[in-house]
């Protein structure tokens, strides 16, 4: 039986491949406009944008951070310097996870809440191509260990740097000052372009009084790097300038020789050489280590050091507020001379306690039984309050305030550190405007034995110290000697700088005043005389106690009665030789009772360890 083939329906063909065909070409007319909108738009449109970040991903601009100037003292001892290190970096922007890269790196290198709070800060205010640390000072152990792993941290590297250290550690820490992390207020006063690819500026004392010598000047280096941000060659470098070296007019031998005097007490010591005003030895005690704020400190040693009881962050030779106590007596007995209101030769009777007409109460002398008759030179020698009472109310507190202002009290002294605090000298007007109060009679006695109101620092006592020792030149006392650039050889010596004179009516009223002072050290009579046993030239001195809290009429002072932080304070002020002044200095031990016993000791190591040290010095 034959089989049937079936005719083919050409028609209906020929429909269905034109509409297929149809279709297909409609595909390929939507597939190649999509592609070539998506060339006008990376070629036209997006040019800009994708041609920065394919350079991006070529070359990049990276800071080169200057070399920070080191510290050195008087004779060429290095306070300040730098000392390789490695950090640990971050590139925000080639950063996929940024939380689960710091979870890894934790795993790798100690992470500590500090650094991670500062890396957030820093995140906030920089640039997401910058590159922001995240660790200081890593060890050799813990950069192999990241290096092991570095293929699964893009945007993570270790970079060398270079970070302050201060190898003599406490010693000199109140002046030198130390380095920390820029904050965020300190970021918006700097010049942040000057301030690229560093992280750390002066916070305190030199490091930061000086920060814009000792900084120097960023470069910039234009590098290729590969797809994870890595460099791979340097194609051209604009070098930054490294910053100042400074010397100071410190003398690191002698600070140390300070320090150790004044032991574990509280105080502070201040040297100054006359005829210049270079500052020999600054001390402020307790201090602290500067390097823990470098590497950064935690907060709990922070809290330690600023809740701490006996304040080392404190800077007392530059803040400390005193009552000058007796040290004030020179100054009030040289007033007197040259206001004519005494003689080398004018007597003053001393029972024990002076009172004012018509008034009962009576200010005590500190020898209950008293001096006896008085001269100038004796009650110097002696330190009797009567005689000064007597004399401060014949001058009166305008005249006083008026004199004692020639010697730079009550004001800055205008040293070259930052932080300095006034003083006080009082006056009617600052009592009127500060108190809104008549002055009283009986607080210009107490002013004349430099109690009531009055109020110095030790380096104000010390320059004011220094004046009297150079015959009426008051110079601003001064911490920078020199400072030199990298390729100097040379030294580039700061002048001294003369603030004003004394005025004076007679050269012999100083003569009084010094040998009133030189007989308070070598008198067998005077309060200081114990330190000049075996003493190998002429030192003119005067004893101090500042009180604490007052002590009621009829109370007798015990120290060995009173909470050791409500004893007097312990004052010396000296400058030696008599005959030509190369050294004067303030002591102030807190809470040490006697200035001849407690402080003068303090003040004759370091005037023997630098006349020693002086050509033909002998102690």
């Amino acid at each position: 039986m034959q089989r049937r083939v079936p005719l083919k329906d050409h028609l209906r063909e020929t429909h269905l491949f034109t509409n297929r065909a149809l279709v297909a070409m409609v595909c390929v007319v939507v597939l190649l406009g999509v592609v070539i909108a998506r060339m006008v738009y990376l070629q036209i449109l997006g040019h800009e944008h994708f041609s920065t970040l394919s350079e991006k991903n070529r070359v990049d601009i990276v800071p080169v951070p200057p070399t920070r100037g080191l510290i050195y003292d008087r004779n060429g001892v290095l306070l300040a310097q730098n000392i390789p290190s490695f950090s640990l970096e971050i590139v925000p922007e080639q950063v996929s996870d940024l939380d689960q890269t710091l979870r890894g790196l934790g795993k790798l290198v100690a992470i500590s809440a500090e650094d991670l709070d500062s890396f957030h800060r820093q995140l906030q205010r920089k640039h997401p191509f910058e590159a922001i640390p995240l660790r200081f000072r890593l060890s050799e152990e813990e950069v192999a260990r990241f290096a092991v792993n570095r293929h699964r941290f893009p945007g993570v590297d270790i970079q060398a740097r270079l970070t302050r250290d201060y190898p003599l550690g406490k010693l000199a820490v109140h002046v030198v000052g130390y380095m920390g992390r820029i904050s965020e207020d300190e970021l918006k006063r700097l010049d942040t372009s000057n301030y690229r690819g560093t992280s750390h500026i002066g916070k305190t004392g030199v490091e930061r009084f000086y920060e814009g010598i000792l900084h120097g000047a960023v470069g910039h280096q234009q590098v290729e790097t590969n797809a994870s941000g890595r460099v791979v060659r340097v194609l051209s470098r604009t070098p930054s300038r490294p910053g100042y070296d400074i010397y100071l007019t410190l003398d690191a031998d002698l600070q140390a020789v300070a320090q150790a005097a004044l032991g574990t007490r509280r105080g502070a010591v201040v040297a100054i050489e006359p005829q210049s005003g270079q500052i020999l030895t600054l001390v402020s005690q307790p201090g602290f280590d500067p390097n823990a704020f470098v590497r950064g400190i935690s907060r709990d040693d922070y809290a330690a050091l600023r809740n701490s009881h006996d304040q080392p962050l404190f800077n007392r030779a530059l803040r400390g507020l005193y009552p000058p106590g007796s040290t004030l007596k020179p100054f009030i007995g040289l007033a007197g001379l040259e206001y004519r209101e005494i003689t080398a030769q004018s007597r003053t009777f001393c029972p024990g306690w002076y009172s004012l007409e018509g008034d009962d109460h009576k200010y005590r002398d500190w020898k209950r039984g008293g001096h006896g008759t008085m001269t100038l030179r004796t009650a110097l020698m002696q330190s009797c309050d009567v005689y000064f009472y007597d004399l401060a109310l014949a001058l009166g507190i305008d005249r006083i305030h008026a004199y004692l202002s020639h010697f730079g009290f009550g004001r800055p002294s205008g040293v070259d550190l930052p932080g300095e605090a006034a003083g006080l000298l009082p006056s009617r007007q600052w009592k009127r405007r500060k108190r809104r109060q008549a002055w009283f009679p009986g607080e210009t006695l107490i002013t004349g034995i430099g109690q009531g109101f009055t109020l110095t620092t030790p380096l104000q006592l010390a320059a004011a110290t220094a004046t009297l020792a150079n015959g009426g030149t008051l110079m601003r006392p001064q911490i920078l000697r020199a400072t030199r650039t990298g390729n100097e050889a040379q030294l580039n010596i700061q002048a001294p700088v003369q603030i004003a004179r004394v005025p004076q009516s007679a050269p012999e009223h100083w003569g009084t005043v010094v040998d009133a002072m030189e007989a308070v050290v070598h008198n067998a009579r005077g309060t200081a005389h114990a330190m000049s046993r075996a003493i190998g030239y002429k030192m003119a001195g005067k004893t101090g106690t500042a009180q604490v809290f007052g002590i009621a009429q009829d109370e007798e002072y015990d120290a060995g009665e009173i909470e050791e932080r409500l004893r007097d304070h312990a004052l010396f002020i000296a400058f030696a030789p008599v005959e030509h002044p190369k050294i004067a200095v303030a002591v102030i031990v807190e809470n040490g009772g006697s200035g001849g016993a407690v402080a003068g000791p303090v003040a004759r190591a370091v005037i023997d360890h630098y006349l020693s040290n002086q050509p033909g010095g002998q102690p």
